[in-house]
């Protein structure tokens, strides 16, 4: 069994694999699944294309820029912890968390949008110049 690792995740691919059926069976496996998938990207791309139908590079530039700015608060959060010199309270902690939680979602996000770009779920809108 297969996995992927994600900025944050492990995620295990539990496809089933068959080895020992004959050629002819596993081709027709392999039709069935690839009509599968096929009708896997027309959803995703259906979907995804009416639901962020405004996508362009500068809405990625903005997210890239809240993703930068959510890391360096998790880490000036960290940092001024650090530098208190006294014990954390939870209370403190829960902040910090709190910011790197923020982080990890507008990553996630990032990385998601990016996906769907490259799989051609969604298409960028072209610059109004």
């Amino acid at each position: 069994m297969s996995s992927i690792l994600t900025a944050s995740t492990r995620r295990t691919r539990d496809h089933f694999e068959p080895q020992d059926t004959d050629p002819q069976e596993q081709r027709r496996l392999r039709g069935t699944l690839e009509q599968i998938d096929y009708a896997a990207f027309v959803s995703n791309r259906e979907v995804i294309g009416a639901t962020l139908s405004r996508v362009d590079l500068q809405t990625f530039q903005r997210l890239a820029v809240a993703v930068a700015t959510a890391r360096s608060r998790w880490a000036a959060e960290a940092l001024r912890l650090s530098e208190s010199g006294s014990p954390t309270t939870p209370d403190q902690i829960a902040r910090l968390t709190a910011h790197r939680t923020a982080f990890e979602e507008l990553a996630e996000a990032y990385e998601g949008l990016r996906r769907m770009v490259e799989r051609s779920y969604l298409t960028l809108t072209p610059r109004a110049e």
